[in-house]
């Protein structure tokens, strides 16, 4: 049987195509590199990782000995001594049918799989679906083009009476918790720009909040997500003493949006430099208007102009090495 050093070592795979290949999410295969030194991956020209089939075989057998309970560190330093006496495990056989992301199924398939799952109540089932999904496609298009359409499929199933409110309630919570597991999977960068995110006052709906601050965090920038219904004056004075850089806030309903309309005075008026404050939600897309009469900067009606919105605010607001962390998550 072929040993993992019997694999080819040149460097071809990025980061994204290691973890399809692997189902080790990418974010986890960074804390690995840096905590256990369990690989080294080239870096290309434009500091991209590149990894060779070698690394492959070996987050294969590192993955397998996690699985069946070990942890990571002893796994780790169980292949350096191997390594160490010339003793390399024996590759651990793929079977191309499980591979996760092999079905190659559009987003617009996961998101109607999905909704099925969800109003099933069938978890095990929309596990798979995310886990498939996942490893498929960036966050962003998670996000934009099978959570979000499947959540409105399911709004719209709830109000025209076609599910009970039990399945919108399990629905939503299951998204929730899966965003949120996502969220606290990406590291603290402790000296990237400081995004303080929730939902206004008298809001309780927060999957879009929720979501772009997992996308935030992904992209670098120190997140903490405040989630619902967040008060206007305890939210000036957290940040009077923290000192964010930004503060985002999202609203579903004209009333919560109103909410909102005096942070930017108070925080002004508290704060000799205050942060950024950027807002949006659903509210804003039904009435445009709205924006007149909430000061602040409008982060646009979809997550990737929110992504920009955010960026570009920042660049004004924040000196450019605490900026840098956004760069060093895209090149990764």
């Amino acid at each position: 049987m072929p040993t993992l050093l019997d694999m080819p070592d040149d460097p071809k795979y990025t980061i994204k195509a290691v973890s399809v290949q692997t189902g080790i999410r990418p974010v986890t295969l960074r804390a690995w590199e840096r905590r256990h030194d369990i690989l080294n991956p080239h870096r290309s020209d434009n500091r991209y990782r590149l990894y060779s089939d070698r690394d492959v075989a070996i987050l294969r057998w590192i993955k397998k000995r996690v699985d069946s309970g070990i942890s990571i560190s002893s796994a780790a330093a169980e292949l350096k001594t191997m390594a160490e006496r010339g003793d390399y495990p024996e590759l651990v056989p793929v079977a191309p049918a499980v591979l996760v992301g092999t079905r190659n199924m559009p987003a617009s398939q996961y998101a109607r799989e999905l909704y099925q799952a969800l109003i099933r109540h069938d978890e095990g089932r929309a596990n798979e679906l995310m886990k498939e999904a996942s490893a498929a496609f960036d966050l962003l298009t998670l996000c934009m083009q099978i959570i979000i359409p499947t959540m409105v499929a399911i709004g719209e199933a709830w109000y025209h009476g076609e599910i009970r409110v039990t399945t919108e309630h399990f629905a939503s919570n299951y998204v929730r918790g899966k965003l949120l597991a996502t969220l606290q999977g990406f590291p603290i960068r402790r000296n990237a720009a400081y995004l303080l995110v929730g939902c206004a006052p008298l809001e309780q709906h927060e999957l879009g909040a929720l979501m772009l601050a997992t996308l935030l965090r992904s992209r670098g920038y120190r997140v903490e997500y405040l989630g619902i219904d967040v008060p206007i004056d305890d939210l000036v004075d957290y940040a009077r003493y923290e000192r964010p850089d930004m503060i985002i806030l999202a609203a579903s309903s004209t009333e919560a949006a109103l909410e909102m309309s005096t942070l930017q005075e108070k925080l002004k008026s508290q704060m000799r430099v205050p942060p950024v404050f950027g807002y949006g939600g659903r509210a804003f897309d039904r009435d445009p208007r709205l924006c007149d009469r909430i000061p602040g900067v409008y982060l646009g009606n979809t997550l990737e102009k929110a992504l920009n919105s955010v960026r570009e605010a920042l660049v004004v607001k924040t000196p450019q090495n605490r900026l840098s962390a956004e760069k060093v998550i895209e090149k990764e």
